[in-house]
């Protein structure tokens, strides 16, 4: 403590003691002084609630204020508007300690207030990588006189980012603002428990990796990051929505309760369920307004015997107030979002982390006992950036010349300092843009033609600066009050009476519908409403999560509590997958009889199997799913071992659906073979699908 103290400012540790009450800093904490204040690129592994904020803020507003830095020197980037709101007031606390200031900037920040940043810049800003997009693109803003004087920047769930296509967006932006500050920038990355830190670390040090020196800070987390006696974890079967608001109705009584579902449908359906049996009940999606989001977290944190029901928009460190337990419907896809959901509880001395799940179906059962195996085996994901993000590279070229107005055609590469893949073997996509009229070109100069003014111009071409795309949705008005976005299918699907919409957990009838302007208004009523919205297709679960529910049906037991109901479904689960199963290999079954039901239960996940149909088609009849693929109905022993001779050597990359191109940003931008190879890549898995080919198959003909 005292090495770690004697290097910070004397302001801060003087507030560290006597403001905060610290008897003394957490382990990470002290182990991140030295590095981040010796200019290290570092990543900070704390599990949710683990004081990453402070391990990197508290030395580098000693290192502001040791060296004299002016002007804005530190961004602190964040994958959520509400995780920044959540955090301005603590690291506006600190930095008035030392005398700087902390703004925010984000798109629900008023114009007002940005034109003061601009004016005036701050020590910190804290913000999204879109954000600081369309601050780069904006003929109002001065580039060189904001970010002039960058130093440092926070990355704050590191890994949320890294798993998408906003990773690669992100370090497309932090190498431009490098060249605008024109000296190495320090990268500090905070995140939760990950598979692969230090190849995470690499990849957030960007041009840089190898030139700079980078530190992975994770005491106790790397060694040992997750035990099942860690925790106080339940496996509960319960069948339904309605079967699941009466266990939380009648459990835990007087509790904080956040209850997680992976659909904003499942949040609606619970939030009312809850309700009709006189339970607080507030809830939290992204399409709910801001304003009503905001009112349910505010009420819930300064609430008793509650509960919150969230998609993953909770997940990522917002302080909904002192938590007794965390509820998950069904799973997530991965342990480590389970992590991150499990870091909400156990916070107070002498509290245990805790999370109790709530299988609404048998097939969810399996996944969630998969889910909590591998967990008790210490196992997390790694993170992995996506694959070819050519898309994203034409995005980023088309920003630097509205940043730039104007660019040279052989000189635009250098605003990345050579990051794979923004380089020189970027140029097919920049010829593209050129012969789309994406592009315009004079002599040796680019610059922003009219194709993407008309694509993208609307709004001085804030279009540009996101890189997901969000399906379309109407807004939802009581009054003057938006309640929030429904999908317009609800809006025209046929109905008997009334139209009746589910939305923040009470009921509305559609009076008016405003189609031009994408508007419905509503009023409450006691009618019972749907809740539906469009998601995209999923990437389905991965490889190991697919093998831990293939071990669990062949005896595998994960090492937390289980009720009788769970223990008698899991039971009965496993007599009737049984045949799907074997210890010495896979199977592949022969179920019917004129019209076979014949599949390759590969347990091998979505990727996988996507990669395996491709490959063998000619004994495929093209459907996949997680576990296994439909196979033709006349396959024959001797045509399947002819069909897979070879194939590991010459697997092919999974079809596309051309329509699934409309989900990938930018793609339009792309030549079409382009886009689809990119799409193609992001849908495969080849070291999965070598490795199930390398196994030992029996065919079993069932009843």
């Amino acid at each position: 403590m005292s090495e770690a103290l004697d290097r910070l400012h004397p302001a801060v540790v003087h507030h560290v003691v006597n403001t905060l009450g610290w008897r003394s800093l957490r382990p990470l904490q002290r182990q991140a002084v030295d590095p981040v204040m010796d200019g290290h690129d570092a990543l900070l592994l704390a599990p949710t609630a683990g004081g990453k904020t402070e391990a990197a803020c508290f030395p580098v507003l000693s290192a502001m204020e040791r060296h004299g830095w002016t002007g804005l020197s530190v961004l602190y980037v964040c994958p959520l508007k509400a995780l920044l709101n959540n955090l301005l007031p603590r690291l506006r606390d600190y930095a008035a300690w030392l005398g700087r200031r902390v703004e925010l900037w984000h798109g629900d920040v008023t114009a007002a207030a940005r034109r003061r940043i601009l004016a005036d810049p701050p020590d910190v800003l804290l913000t999204t990588p879109e954000s600081v997009e369309a601050m780069l693109v904006s003929a109002n803003v001065d580039h060189k006189r904001l970010f002039g004087d960058l130093r440092v920047i926070v990355v704050d769930e590191v890994h949320a980012f890294a798993s998408d296509d906003r990773g690669w967006h992100l370090l497309a932006v932090l190498e431009r603002l490098t060249v605008l500050a024109q000296r190495p920038i320090q990268r500090i990355g905070l995140s939760a428990t990950v598979g692969n830190p230090e190849h995470l670390l690499a990849w957030l040090q960007g041009a840089g990796k190898g030139s700079r020196p980078a530190t992975v800070v994770a005491p106790g987390v790397a060694a040992t990051p997750n035990r099942a006696q860690d925790g106080d974890i339940e496996l509960d079967y319960v069948g339904s929505v309605d079967n699941a608001a009466t266990v939380i109705s009648t459990l835990h009584r007087g509790e904080k309760r956040l209850v997680f579902c992976d659909s904003r449908r499942l949040v609606e359906q619970l939030g009312a369920a809850l309700r009709m049996r006189g339970v607080t009940t507030f809830l939290s999606h992204a399409s709910l307004s801001v304003d009503e989001r905001r009112r349910a977290e505010a009420a819930f944190a300064e609430a008793r015997d509650c509960v919150i029901v969230s998609t993953s928009t909770l997940e990522l460190g917002i302080d909904v107030g002192d938590l007794d337990r965390v509820i998950q419907l069904d799973a997530p896809t991965t342990v480590a979002s389970f992590l991150q959901r499990l870091g909400r509880t156990g916070r107070r001395p002498g509290s245990v982390r805790n999370c109790l799940f709530l299988a609404l179906s048998q097939r969810a059962l399996l996944w969630a006992a998969a889910l909590l195996e591998l967990w008790g085996r210490g196992y997390v994901e790694p993170v992995e950036a996506p694959p070819e993000p050519r898309h994203i590279v034409a995005q980023q070229v088309l920003a630097l010349c509205l940043q730039e107005h104007t660019v040279g055609s052989r000189l635009w590469t250098g605003a990345w300092n050579g990051l794979a893949p923004f380089h020189s073997g970027a140029e097919p996509m920049v010829r593209h843009l050129i012969e789309q009229g994406y592009l315009d070109r004079d002599g040796e100069l680019l610059f922003i033609g009219p194709e993407a003014e008309r694509r993208f111009g609307r709004r001085n071409f804030m279009d540009m600066t996101a890189v997901f795309t969000a399906p379309p949705q109407f807004t939802v008005l009581a009054g003057r009050q938006e309640i929030g976005q429904t999908d317009p299918a609800l809006l025209t699907e046929r109905v008997e009476g009334p139209r009746v919409l589910l939305l923040g957990g009470r009921s509305w009838k559609v009076t008016w519908i405003d189609w031009k302007r994408r508007r419905c208004f509503v009023e409450e009523t006691d009618l019972r409403g749907k809740a539906r919205w469009h998601s995209p297709g999923t990437e389905g679960r991965g490889h190991a999560l697919a093998r831990a529910a293939r071990d669990v049906l062949l005896g595998a037991t994960p090492r937390v509590k289980l009720t009788q109901r769970a223990t008698r479904t899991l039971a009965a689960l496993r007599e009737e997958w049984g045949p799907t199963v074997a210890l010495d290999g896979l199977v592949v079954t022969r179920t019917g009889g004129a019209e076979a039901d014949v599949r390759w239960w590969t347990w091998a996940g979505r990727k996988a199997n996507a990669t395996l149909a491709a490959s063998l088609g000619a004994v495929v009849d093209g459907r996949f799913d997680d576990l296994s693929i439909r196979l033709r109905d006349d396959l024959t022993p001797r045509m399947w071992r002819a069909a897979t001779a070879g194939v590991p050597d010459r697997l092919c990359l999974p079809e596309v659906d051309e329509r699934a191109l409309a989900g990938l940003k930018f793609s339009a931008a792309l030549p079409p073979r382009l886009a689809t190879a990119t799409l193609a890549a992001r849908l495969a898995d080849f070291d999965a699908a070598a490795q199930v080919l390398a196994e030992p198959v029996r065919f079993t003909v069932l009843g």
